[in-house]
């Protein structure tokens, strides 16, 4: 029985319905895509994303590569010279050092108490911490801390330790400059644990204006000047002409 051939306006009607099934399909997929958008969004500027310190917490010591850039602000070149300088410290003189970086702290306490808790969290005996420093920057907050164990601090000094906290750190991060504060903030531990000179604290810059006002002593002795200035032009401008004057009548 022969095969029988669909008509041309059957034809049309075939491809009319595949193209607005390919429509629907594509509607779908556009819808489908703007959802996902949306609902990454939304987890992006939710609470949850928010709590990135609890997430750090959660997570293993980086012993490896000694740093949990949760901020996302350090460069790959940053990174990479952590991992290979720190590595390399900790088998030269036996000290461990992890670097963190956080958005903001949805926990309780400052600072100072989140790093300790790191500390407790990663290396949780005497033993296992006592070599042990962590370094933390928050980047909203422009602060850090350094948290160790005692024979760290003890061989970091608290001079040293201080003024990471409150000058290194909080003065880069204030421009922004969180990789320059990381790295500066390391070579200062590991320097002061090898007994090396400390490269020191960054200088604040002194953006105070200078005035282009005048002061009251500067003032009244412009006023005074002004005065006498006037004071002899009037007289110049009153007797020179009556002087004239009374030269012309007598002649």
């Amino acid at each position: 029985m022969p095969v029988r051939r669909a008509s041309s306006s059957c034809r049309r009607q075939i491809r009319a319905s595949a193209v607005d099934n390919e429509r629907e399909v594509a509607q779908k997929g556009w819808k489908n895509a703007a959802a996902a958008m949306a609902l990454s969004a939304a987890l992006q500027f939710s609470g949850v994303a928010n709590a990135s310190d609890f997430d750090v917490l959660r997570e293993p010591a980086p012993t490896e590569k000694h740093f949990v850039d949760d901020a996302g602000v350090l460069s790959r070149i940053t990174k990479g010279e952590l991992a290979r300088e720190l590595t390399q410290f900790e088998k030269e003189t036996g000290y461990h050092i992890d670097v963190v970086t956080t958005r903001k702290l949805q926990s309780r306490g400052d600072v100072f108490e989140y790093a300790d808790n790191l500390l407790e969290k990663w290396y949780p005996t005497l033993e296992e911490g006592d070599k042990k420093g962590v370094l933390v920057l928050i980047t909203t907050a422009k602060e850090g801390a350094v948290a160790g164990g005692p024979t760290f601090n003890g061989a970091v000094g608290d001079a040293i330790l201080e003024s990471i906290s409150t000058e290194s750190l909080p003065i880069l991060a204030t421009d922004e400059k969180y990789n320059e504060a990381i790295l500066s903030s390391v070579k200062r531990l590991t320097n002061a644990i090898k007994k090396l000179p400390d490269p020191g604290a960054p200088q604040v810059a002194d953006t105070k204006r200078v005035s282009n006002f005048k002061t009251k002593e500067e003032t009244a002795d412009k006023r005074g000047q002004f005065t006498t200035v006037v004071g002899g032009l009037l007289v110049i401008a009153f007797v020179v002409p009556m002087v004239q004057y009374f030269g012309y009548v007598r002649k």
